[in-house]
């Protein structure tokens, strides 16, 4: 499987980085391809390492005016014109999404996912990894938007949150067997 990954390039401290690479490794271990942004610093690296260390496989989808910081051992690595063109590489070359920890770029990424598969654009799963309880604020305003018709699709069909690594890639292998 495919597994886009979206999160911050910031260096961050062991309560994000360690989950990091405890999933990436898991993904690695399983056999799967890590998707992300392609850069080579901060958590972006942690995940890219942890999951080549496991025996991913790596593929980056860099932006031109980042692509100083791409990772330059990928398995593969296509740089994109902008943004908006790496979002849809990045969900055009995955099976599967999973959000980490991140600022407002990853923010974006993960609203706009999560808006294509409400429209049915993709039926991807999407998990958010809610790791040291990142994500609760955001789980309790996507609870607020499902209960008051803010979503025309139930909220469990939209995204999963996971609390650690193992529940989320759980989730992710089962939901794509599922699928077919």
């Amino acid at each position: 499987m495919n597994i886009c990954v979206f999160l911050s390039a910031a260096d961050l401290d062991e309560r994000y980085t360690t989950p990091a690479r405890d999933f990436a490794n898991r993904l690695g271990k399983a056999g799967h391809t890590l998707v992300w942004g392609g850069s080579d610093s901060g958590l972006m690296k942690v995940v890219a390492d942890g999951a080549e260390e496991a025996g991913g496989r790596l593929v980056g989808v860099s932006v031109e005016f980042l692509s100083a910081k791409a990772r330059p051992a990928a398995d593969e690595m296509v740089v994109a014109k902008d943004l908006a063109e790496r979002k849809a590489l990045l969900l055009a070359k995955s099976d599967a999404i999973v959000v980490m920890v991140g600022g407002t770029g990853t923010l974006d990424e993960a609203t706009e996912v999560l808006e294509l598969k409400k429209h049915g654009k993709h039926a991807k799963p999407v998990v958010i990894l809610n790791t040291a309880g990142f994500y609760d604020g955001l789980k309790a305003q996507f609870a607020r938007m499902d209960e008051e018709g803010f979503l025309p699709v139930p909220l469990a069909d939209l995204v999963f949150f996971a609390e650690d690594g193992a529940a989320a890639l759980e989730y992710l292998e089962r939901a794509v067997s599922a699928r077919g």
